[in-house]
């Protein structure tokens, strides 16, 4: 009897000696083997992810069941590390009237308390474009500026931006305006429209991200004044300010990349 329990025990050390040495490893910065990793690390739930097909591969079960998942309140998606497109894509700061709950859709949003339609849209006139055009930017923002317009707006604002899209002259809309005679409007008054929608025009904010829409911004300014983004020969912005109505006199040239 003690043979066998003399036995048992030696090989239970040399099992437990190679369990310790096979975890080991010349990474320092290694955990080692991990014999139940989900007791290290709890895989994460991805929400708004269609597990019917990730990354390639299909699954047949899942194509017909809804599987992603709506985000918790507030949560907040990881934009990197550079400061400025953080800022930018951090929730909007301007609240919706409770009033677009019924005229646009916006159920369940945090509404401000003011009850005035306008009241959040009449403070975003102060708010500016974070999306600093430079003379190595510009290019490319007015060139996805464009992208995103002929996809997004183009079919009721026209190609000109003048309310004269497809669907205006179809008859199916009435009452879209020319860019041209709102040059007036801040910078902020124009997000506000796009991302809650005004008049007759739905919400955006679902379908394309902050920084996009102050891509559109940017590039309807070009509808108001065709100096706009456009830059002197030493550098400096040919319009300096929201106000596409001012200019200074310079030599313009066009953008580099």
């Amino acid at each position: 009897m003690n043979k066998i329990l003399k036995k048992i025990g030696k090989v239970s050390m040399i099992l437990i000696a190679g369990f310790v040495i096979g975890s080991c490893t010349s990474n320092p910065d290694s955990s080692g083997l991990e014999y139940m990793p989900d007791m290290y690390r709890s895989p994460a739930i991805e929400v708004n992810v269609d597990y019917g097909e990730v990354r390639g591969r299909y699954n047949e079960k899942l194509a017909t069941k809804e599987s992603s998942l709506t985000p918790p309140s507030n949560a907040i998606p990881y934009y990197g590390i550079e400061k400025e497109h953080v800022m930018m894509m951090l929730p909007y700061n301007r609240l919706p009237s409770p009033a677009f709950a019924s005229t646009h859709g916006l159920f369940v949003w945090n509404y401000t308390a003011n009850a005035t339609l306008d009241y959040e849209y009449n403070l975003a006139a102060g708010d500016k474009n974070p999306l600093k055009l430079t003379v190595k930017n510009s290019e490319e923002i007015f060139k996805k500026g464009k992208d995103l317009f002929t996809s997004m707006c183009m079919h009721c604002h026209g190609e000109k931006g003048d309310g004269n899209g497809p669907m205006v002259l179809s008859g199916a809309y009435a009452g879209v305006p020319n860019y041209a005679d709102r040059a007036a409007l801040g910078d902020g008054q124009l997000f506000y429209s796009i991302y809650y929608g005004k008049g007759s025009m739905g919400a955006h904010a679902s379908l394309i991200n902050k920084k996009e829409i102050w891509t559109l911004v940017h590039y309807i300014r070009k509808f108001q004044n065709a100096e706009y983004g456009t830059f002197s020969a030493d550098g400096i912005a040919t319009v300096v300010s929201s106000d596409t109505t001012k200019t200074v006199t310079a030599a313009v040239v066009t953008p580099k990349k």
